[in-house]
Formats: structure tokens, sequence, C-alpha cells
């Protein structure tokens, strides 16, 4: 019987020697956060998880190593094996690069850390194309016209119009084989033109070096953008509230008990609903759930003193405090200019003033824990909504709360979400829109079971959706 050939040790090169001056900095653009993170944290997440990679190699701009060190390490990424300093261009960071992986043979994916919105599919591809290309690319076809210019005698005019259909644009990673890429830039360093006429990518080094190694291409993604211009940051943060609109579930059953097991689980809004099964999942998978409401235990979130006394109670009598989830919420109909100060208070106590006043005593809490805080909205946080004026605008505000506290405790290492359900049957719902036909609306277990699924996970400063499925 033939023996199958060992695979090849594969690795994650992150290109972040760049300095964000297209972007109006004087420090690395990799550095900027983005819901919730900063850039190379989300592209290194991306490697970490990613089942094809064995190692990963970070390029840091020089001065900044250590900050990169420090991020690595507060966020667990262990597949890390070395930041090395890179150099004044993307061809000497690439060479420093392939001089630290040393000279065993191996698979070497180089992706730009500003591409923190890579697609774990696209590595898969990556991979699979190295076990018969020595070079791969990763690409899209160009939906706009691309013209050839030439000087003109008063500015630029077009010299040609390339045919669109056989036009790519280029992404990152692009892949090789160790020997393949070394070789290349072995030659193009011998080559006293190389320095004149530098290479844009390392595909180009590729194939301006050792034209007969064909470089085969793995379709890229329109969200697989490079932060570059200021524009970019503004839509790369809406890209991960679409990119990031389902929690990841535990590969197996046993992952629920393993992250839950002697954890305590705080509940505020557990007497029914969302809540009352976040607090029977969270019980089934053996932790210790403690459940606070106004009608269960008269525990009301508006009230700082009361919310502090329950988590505090929690902790001395379990020990600790992991997970902290707000369920309440309260839903009155009307027009604002109609509403009586009772119902403005209420409402904006409830759902504002409660998940403030409970982020504000749980944090002790959670730090000692690194635990999570998860918050709820509603899909009217996107556009306020007529006869909910005040509902829509304060789960708008828990949105962008769920965010800054993302930010805030990332030094903590604890991690805030949000949880964003489409119509849900639940009494609060019921009693603002009466009957409705069940098919249409989601379960409260459903999203309760996201909740879970979303607790246990390393996400941070996320608004993940819950959807009926089709």
């Amino acid at each position: 019987m033939a023996t199958q050939e060992p695979r090849l040790r594969t690795v994650g090169v992150v290109l972040a020697g760049g300095i964000g001056q297209r972007v109006g900095l004087n420090t690395p653009k990799q550095l900027l956060k983005i819901a919730g993170r900063t850039i190379i944290e989300h592209t290194l997440t991306v490697f970490n998880d990613a089942p094809e990679i064995d190692e990963i190699v970070v390029l840091m701009a020089p001065g900044f190593t250590a900050e990169v060190e420090r991020l690595i390490e507060r966020g667990g990424f262990h597949k890390v094996s070395a930041v090395v300093e890179g150099g004044a261009s993307r061809t000497e960071s690439t060479w420093r690069a392939l001089r630290a992986l040393g000279t065993e043979e191996c698979d070497v994916l180089l992706h730009d850390a500003v591409r923190p919105l890579l697609e774990p599919r696209i590595i898969s591809e990556c991979v699979e194309a190295l076990k018969v290309y020595s070079a791969v690319d990763v690409a899209i076809p160009s939906s706009d016209t691309v013209v050839v210019s030439a000087p003109g005698p008063r500015g630029e005019i077009i010299r040609d119009i390339p045919d669109r259909s056989r036009l790519r644009r280029g992404q990152t990673p692009q892949c090789f084989r160790l020997s393949v890429i070394r070789e290349a830039y072995e030659r193009a360093f011998a080559d006293p033109d190389f320095d004149r006429q530098p290479a844009t990518d390392d595909c180009g080094v590729v194939l301006r070096y050792l034209p007969d190694v064909p470089i085969y291409i793995v379709p890229g993604s329109e969200h697989n953008m490079k932060v570059t211009h200021p524009v970019d940051v503004y839509i790369a943060d809406k890209l991960f509230q679409l990119a990031s609109n389902t929690a990841p579930v535990p590969a197996s059953p046993e992952a629920y008990r393993r992250a839950l097991a002697g954890k305590t689980v705080v509940v505020f809004g557990g007497s029914y609903g969302i809540g009352a099964d976040v607090v029977d999942l969270a019980g089934e998978h053996g932790a210790n759930v403690y459940s606070f409401s106004r009608s269960q235990n008269g525990v009301r979130v508006e009230d700082p003193v009361s919310v502090a006394e329950a988590l505090d109670h929690a902790a001395k009598e379990s020990g600790r405090v992991d997970y902290v989830v707000n369920t309440a919420g309260v839903l009155h109909m009307g027009k604002l200019g109609e509403a009586d100060d009772l119902t403005v208070e209420e409402t904006v106590g409830v759902n504002y003033l409660g998940p403030v006043n409970i982020a504000r005593a749980a944090i002790r809490h959670l730090r000692e824990t690194r635990g999570h805080l998860l918050l709820y909205t509603s899909s009217s946080y996107t556009r306020g909504r007529a006869d909910y004026s005040l509902y829509s605008s304060t789960k708008a505000a828990v949105v962008n709360l769920t965010q800054a506290l993302a930010d805030e405790w990332a030094e903590y290492g604890v991690r805030v979400n949000c949880v964003n359900p489409e119509r849900t049957g639940t009494p609060m719902r019921h009693r603002a829109f009466g009957d409705e036909p069940p098919a249409s609306l989601l379960s409260p277990r459903a999203v309760a079971q996201t909740s879970i699924d979303l607790l246990i996970s390393d996400l941070t400063g996320q608004v993940i959706d819950v959807r009926r499925a089709p």
C-alpha cells in the first residue's frame, strides 16, 4: 500500500510594514480600530482560526513590533511564531519574511494586514491550489473599464482601453512554495534594474524572474478590500457589520459544556421570552445561572443599586461572574408627542440606562474572569420607525454602546457583543402587536441558542443578526 507524502507546513505571513500616510496618519493603519478591534487583530483572527494554517509570521513597521507582540499575547494568537521588523518597501518586507522562515520547504501565504475581511474560503482554496501549482494569486474581475493613459498637450489622454473581460484586480494572499518565491527574489536582487523598476507585488516578481512558473488564480471577494484611504476605514467598518451577521457555531456539542460548565452566567430579564431560554440553555450545559427581573425577584435594570447588588450576590455565592446577559426591554407603541412622562422614563430607563447600569456594575467582575457582556438590539436600530421612535432610538444607542465598550474593555480581555434578532415571538412583542402568524416569527429558543453560541465565541464589538431560516 502506497504511503501518503507528509503535508507541507503552511505559513501565513501577515505583511504589516506600512505606515498609514494615505489614511492621514503617522502610525501604522493596521493599528486603527474597526468594529472593536485593531485591523491587524481582525486579520490575525482569520489566519489563526484557519485549520489549514500551521504557523503565522508577522512583518511589522519599525518601532511598533512590541505593540503588536502585546496585541498577540492579549488576543491569544497562538499560531504566531515571530514578529519581524518590516523593511522600507513591500519587496524588502517579503524578503525579510522569507529569511525568517528558514530553509525547510513549506507553503507560504503572503497577505496584506490591511485586508481584514479575508474570507476563510479563500485561504482553503489557496492551500488546495498549492497542491498543484507552486504560485497562486487571488483576484476578482474588474467591474470598471480600465484605460491606459499617455501624456497629451494639456494633460493625460487615453492611449488604449484593454478588453475588460480579461482584466482582474489583484488581491492577497499571494501564495507560493517557499523555494519558488525565494528563487524569484534571489534573481530579482541579482538584477541591477530591479531597484529602478521594482515589482508592485510578489506575483510580479515571480512573473518577471520565473516566467515559466504558471500562476494560478483563486477567485477573490469584493469584501476582501484593502484599507488604504480614509473612506476605506468607514467602508470596512460597515462591511464588518454585514459580514459578522452570524455567530460561530461550536464544532461539537461537547464544546458547550467545556465552555460553560462551572462558569457563572447572570441573566437580567430572565423570567420569560429570550432571557428564560438563555437561562435554560446555559443551565443545560452545566453553568451556574442567576436570573434577575422585576417580576421574578424585584430587580429593576433601571436602578443601578439593584443591578449592582444582583451581580454581587451572584459573585459572592458562586465565586465568579463569567457571562452577563441583558434581555430586559420594553416596547411602547405610539407617537412621541402623545407619550406621557412615565412612558418616556420607562422606555429610556429600561432600554438604555439598563444596559449602562449593567455594564458599569459588571466590569469589575468580568475583568477578573476575562468574561463577556451580551446586549440586545432590534432591527429598527438601523432606521428609526414611526410609532416606536423611543424604542428604535434606544436600541440604536445600545449598538453604539456595544461597540464603544468593546473598544474600552479590550485591554482587559472582556468581550462585548450585541444580538439583533428579527421579529421574535416574545410576550413583549405580543403585547405591542397582538396576534401574528407564528411562522413569520423567530422562536425565543432560536435567539437564545445564537446567544449561547456568541457568548462562548471570541468575537467582540459585533452585532450578530438572527434570522428565520428560509
